[in-house]
């Protein structure tokens, strides 16, 4: 007689950290996600307004969004994102950057980071992957 057969425990694999991408060119959020789509639980939308929605029903820690979309920008957006959720790291990817805008972003929406198009998938990972622990650091700082 043998045992039945045990089922072998597998350990679980380590919870990604949810990341939201906001870009109107689906092109583009479709690079992006196979770029972190192995490395991070991600959800996409395409204008500002979907992404606001997407926020209050779901935590992320970092949001990517693209600086010029119809319907909204991407920089009205993050400083709305800032008030509702300080913790979540916002990075704005944009093709046009005034010095002034920049400023104006860098104060108002408290960016993480800007990335200038067009955005190197080794960059835009890096950048990602050190949000995400700003983000960590951020909340453990406040508790």
């Amino acid at each position: 007689m043998s045992a039945p057969d045990a089922k072998p425990t597998v350990p679980e694999a380590p919870k990604k950290d949810a990341v939201l991408l906001v870009d109107d060119e689906k092109p583009l959020l479709d690079v992006y996600v196979s770029a972190l789509g192995p490395y991070f639980d991600l959800t996409t939308a395409s204008n500002a307004r979907e992404a606001d929605f997407i926020l209050q029903k779901k935590t992320f820690k970092v949001v990517v969004a693209d600086h010029l979309m119809p319907g909204g920008n991407g920089m009205n957006f993050l400083v709305r994102a800032r008030e509702d959720f300080p913790h979540m790291q916002r990075i704005l990817v944009t093709g046009y950057m005034k010095p002034e805008m920049l400023l104006r972003s860098v104060n108002e929406a408290a960016l993480f980071r800007y990335l200038l198009k067009p955005v190197s998938m080794g960059e835009l990972l890096k950048v990602v992957m050190d949000a995400a622990k700003a983000h960590d650091a951020s909340v453990a700082s406040a508790n």
